[in-house]
């Protein structure tokens, strides 16, 4: 067969079977829950102004009960660590440490974050450290866990550790997929006994854990998968080398139980049909990617590890949610400044305030608070920004929109405010607010 007919053929099989709708009830459902505290957001409006990040502290602390709950019930020797990247405004790393969870950084800057926060438990994870980072690790060896990226990571960590007479804790990161752009992240399972051997020659460096991690799950099919690869390895390992592993990190990338929502643009169906029509519009639909709640990734999860793993090492186990944590406890309030048309409306905040075109691909409902409305209504609402790919979204829940309207986008705690940028309009501001305690003004 042809190479042009195998693609024809591809592509008919991805027409075949597009990805599930999005349940209009339970979307309903979602949205009333906005539209019932419409008052209340209403108010931080009237008194804060807009374009507005809105922290829900209630929201981010019942999460982190959650998650520790879950995995706790199965894995009596568990320890979560909030994935900063996923959220670096300080208030949300200084809640979830107070709720007793550890935070996972990536930069030096994540790092320097996390000791203002007076955090005692660090995890320092990423490639590509520099040796500044590296010593700003050493030097609060007390409080940080380095996991290192790589065999060159390891000879400069010691470096470090034996300038400032000092032992840092380590464990390696092991990735999940040889191949591509994942090989970015740690070295390979056929490379840990080598790398274990070079470690027991860094006097300076106490290795004792191994973290891996996979992104966007749905479910914990692969976490699971590459516990069974990791068992193996470790069936091959010699005793001492097992017998010096105290913790396993299983890493992040919990998505939350609503699963993934998706405009038409983020399908496969969706992406195809763009590319070759000749219009370029799209079924006004929404699309969503079921996600297992989090007790069956616990479940499932704790069940991988006492067949593959606490056979072979007596470890303590961590994790690292970033998404599954603060997803649900950031919103984006922003008002109507005009409009062009009876189906366009132009916001006062663009999507500098998430870092990029999410809305062409994800979908979030957008919710008129100032005319509300269970049913959505077609229209175009788009932000203040010199870019015609600056939209917010395709439709509204409103009796209507007219300027002065204040809309609420909900469920943008994860890689928005971290991802926000300094392009045309200054940066938004942020309130936390809680409902029984009142809004409290947070400086940036």
């Amino acid at each position: 067969m042809k190479a042009p007919e195998q693609i024809l053929q591809k592509a008919a099989a991805v027409l075949r079977q597009p990805a599930p709708v999005l349940d209009p009830h339970e979307l309903r459902a979602y949205v009333l829950a906005f539209i019932s505290q419409a008052d209340g957001f209403l108010a931080l409006a009237g008194r804060y102004g807009s374009p507005l990040y809105l922290l829900d502290e209630t929201t981010l602390r019942r999460r982190a009960l959650e998650f520790t709950s879950a995995f706790g019930n199965f894995l009596p020797q568990f320890q979560a660590y909030f994935a900063v990247k996923s959220n670096n405004h300080p208030d949300v790393a200084a809640s979830l440490v107070n709720c007793g969870l550890g935070l996972d950084v990536s930069s030096g800057r994540e790092l320097e974050l996390a000791l203002r926060c007076d955090c005692r438990d660090i995890i320092f994870s990423g490639p590509g450290k520099t040796d500044a980072e590296l010593g700003l690790a050493a030097a609060h060896n007390a409080a940080v866990t380095v996991l290192i990226d790589s065999f060159g990571e390891l000879e400069r960590l010691e470096q470090a550790a034996r300038r400032q007479n000092c032992c840092v804790n380590g464990g390696v990161r092991l990735t999940t997929d040889e191949r591509g752009l994942w090989r970015k992240f740690g070295i390979p399972l056929a490379a840990l006994e080598k790398f274990m051997q070079a470690a027991r020659q860094c006097p300076h460096i106490n290795l004792h854990g191994l973290q891996f991690h996979t992104s966007w799950n749905l479910d914990p099919g692969p976490q699971t998968a590459f516990i069974v690869r990791l068992g193996e390895t470790l069936r091959h390992l010699p005793q001492p080398y097992r017998s010096a592993i105290t913790f396993v990190d299983i890493g992040g990338g919990y998505w939350p139980s609503r699963g993934e929502w998706l405009q038409p643009a983020g399908t496969a169906s969706g992406r195809l049909h763009l590319a070759v029509a000749a219009e370029n519009h799209l079924p006004a639909e929404h699309y969503r990617l079921a996600a297992k709640p989090i007790e069956i990734f616990a479940e499932e999860i704790a069940a991988a590890l006492s067949a593959h793993l606490f056979p072979l090492a007596s470890c303590s186990i961590k994790a690292e949610p970033g998404r599954w944590l603060c997803d649900d406890a950031m919103h984006l309030l922003l008002t109507v400044v005009d409009k062009k048309a009876d189906d366009l409306v132009i916001t006062d905040g663009g999507i500098h305030m998430v870092g990029w075109e999410r809305f062409e691909i994800d979908y979030a409902p957008v919710i008129n608070l100032s005319r509300p409305s269970a049913t959505e209504r077609p229209g175009f609402i788009l932000g203040s920004l010199c870019t015609p790919h600056d939209v917010w979204g395709y439709g509204y829940f409103g009796e209507g929109i007219e300027p002065g309207d204040i809309l609420l986008i909900p469920g943008q705690g994860a890689y928005t405010y971290s991802l926000r940028q300094e392009f045309i309009k200054p940066p938004a501001q942020t309130v936390k607010y809680a409902s029984q305690l009142g809004p409290t003004h947070l400086e940036i």
